[in-house]
């Protein structure tokens, strides 16, 4: 079909795959995760076929299966299904939300988000365990280390410093209001799925407004909608539904706050720069 993979070594989704596939390596061998192997091959396959069909379908000139491999690298590190038809479901959701649901050349929601939320609310098979991860320093120290150099990479550590401000003193706010101890909220936000969800999934760049005002405001948004999820309406997976809320938000502050937008590295092809990552 004439398509090529590209590569930069500059592209900030290269460092997001190897901390994400390193993370997932370690979880798999030594923290045992609640995840067979097969499911995970499952799913990685499915993304990169997925991405490809559409990649032939809308007559992209290149197959780039960075963004691709992002997506399914986060399901397998959060979502959890004894099906594996749903794990491939989720790839395909995944994936296909890039395309499909789009305003103005950007795709609204982050992938993973859209995959795990709508399974969360369409099937009860469906589930997310933050406390698989344990509750050492040494591997929170880890992963936020490795988000930290991955959303800086990619020059959107703004919107992850603004949530996690807002989100921690909200928490801390809360438990000094109700006079609970501190370590409750320090507790609560000792778990990997806290620290993916700040440093790879809020972060994307590519769901994000473009001006830094705008991704300020969505972090705020993005953090009130969590704590009320949780503390409000008493549900699990406050984080995850927060972001698919606010992700139809995103057009709106562009609009507000008109900013050039983000677009990955253009790989070499030889031929000078070209930027093959129109809807990808």
């Amino acid at each position: 079909m004439g398509m090529i993979f590209n590569y930069r070594t500059r592209d900030p989704r290269l460092y997001q795959i190897g901390m994400l596939g390193a993370l997932l390596v370690y979880g798999l061998w030594v923290l045992d995760f609640e995840v067979e192997i097969a499911f995970a091959a499952i799913i990685i396959a499915t993304a990169l076929i997925t991405q490809y069909a559409f990649t032939v379908g809308v007559k992209l000139p290149a197959f780039d299966p960075k963004s691709a491999l992002i997506s399914a690298l986060s399901l397998c590190l959060l979502l959890r299904t004894d099906s594996m038809l749903i794990a491939a479901l989720a790839a395909v959701l995944a994936i296909a939300s890039k395309f499909i649901i789009r305003f103005r050349g950007k795709h609204i929601f982050n992938p993973t988000n859209f995959a795990l939320v709508s399974l969360l609310l369409g099937t009860d098979q469906v589930w997310v365990s933050p406390g698989q991860w344990g509750q050492t320093a040494f591997l929170a120290f880890l992963i936020a280390c490795l988000g930290l150099l991955v959303v800086n990479r990619a020059k959107r550590a703004d919107v992850t410093l603004a949530f996690l401000g807002f989100y921690l003193a909200l928490l801390f706010g809360r438990a000094e209001w109700l006079g609970d101890p501190l370590l409750i909220p320090w507790h609560q936000v000792q778990n990997g799925a806290f620290l993916l969800f700040c440093f790879f999934m809020i972060s994307d760049p590519k769901t994000l407004p473009d001006a830094r005002r705008g991704r300020v405001i969505f972090a705020g948004l993005a953090a009130l909608g969590a704590a009320f999820v949780q503390f409000g309406l008493y549900r699990p997976n406050g984080l995850l539904y927060a972001l698919a809320a606010c992700a139809p938000l995103m057009p709106l502050l562009d609009w507000f706050f008109p900013a050039s937008r983000y677009a990955w590295e253009a790989p070499s092809l030889g031929q000078g720069p070209m930027n093959v990552n129109v809807k990808a």
